[in-house]
């Protein structure tokens, strides 16, 4: 029987096949292991920090040795010591010397108040505060009531 082949439908080249259900086990399995390390990992730690609270003063007793510095819409400043006394309207430069002189003047004291009008500049602000800092005065306040700028 050499002679009679008869030839099989099946034989020739195999194609490969792709067998995904083992894929997805494997993608399932990273998942779970990822979710299950995330959820074990320790919380976020914080340290705790007291912040301080904001006090309102109560005493309508004005100070009268305290500098009030206001800081105008046009980048001018007024000079006040007191509450009786008129503001006094001061140059950028003319700061920094008048700041030593009231810290000599009220060395026990010296307390520091920024007040600014409705669209005075950030910039000027902080100019003044740089110059207090500097100074070495550290009682500073900030105003936070809209005002006219004194005149």
């Amino acid at each position: 029987m050499a002679g009679s082949t008869t030839p099989k439908s099946d034989e020739g080249p195999k194609k490969a096949r792709i067998e995904i259900i083992p894929l997805i086990d494997v993608i399932f399995f990273l998942l779970a292991t990822f979710v299950l390390f995330t959820l074990s990992l320790d919380k976020i730690a914080s340290l705790p920090v007291q912040l301080p609270k904001a006090q309102q003063i109560t005493s309508t007793v004005p100070d009268e040795t305290m500098l009030s510095i206001q800081v105008s819409d046009q980048g001018t400043y007024y000079w006040k010591v007191g509450s009786l006394s008129a503001p006094e309207l001061v140059s950028a430069s003319e700061i920094p010397p008048r700041l030593e002189d009231y810290k000599s003047r009220y060395p026990n004291n010296p307390r520091v108040l920024v007040r600014g009008d409705k669209s005075a500049k950030f910039g000027a602000a902080v100019m003044v505060f740089d110059e207090v800092r500097r100074a070495g005065i550290e009682q500073v306040s900030i105003e936070t009531i809209v005002s006219t700028t004194a005149k």
